[in-house]
């Protein structure tokens, strides 16, 4: 199973950007995906994540309201779609996954992991 994600850059505060993350060598509809960042000198925090069927997805408290996570089973690919974009959103991304149906917030949980792409968010 290999994940790729991608879309990270740089953005002002209140900018958006659209986070993927593609899968390949696996049924991604079969999987539950999850979005974690890390920021320098932190630990791997969770952000969000959506069951394999698609119909319950999870998210951070500091993203609610403000980031979107979809799937597009057809395509084997999850994104986060990321509005009002803050300074403290700055992170490197990455995405995971896990054949269970889970939208667990613990890191340890997540099978398989991309390379992830970095976030930059300018005040």
């Amino acid at each position: 199973v290999q994940l790729q994600a991608s879309g990270g850059g740089l953005v002002q505060a209140g900018g958006s950007l659209r986070l993927s993350c593609a899968a390949s060598g696996v049924t991604f509809s079969s999987h539950s995906v999850a979005w974690f960042r890390e920021a320098p000198g932190k630990e791997r925090g969770f952000v969000a994540a959506i069951r394999w069927s698609g119909r319950n997805t999870d998210y951070a408290d500091s993203v609610k309201g403000r980031f979107i996570m979809s799937r597009d089973n057809a395509k084997n690919t999850v994104y986060l779609q990321m509005n009002s974009l803050k300074s403290e959103d700055t992170a490197v991304y990455y995405c995971a996954a896990h054949r269970a149906s889970t939208t667990s917030p613990r890191a340890d949980v997540w099978r398989y992991w991309g390379q992830g792409t970095q976030v930059t968010v300018s005040s």
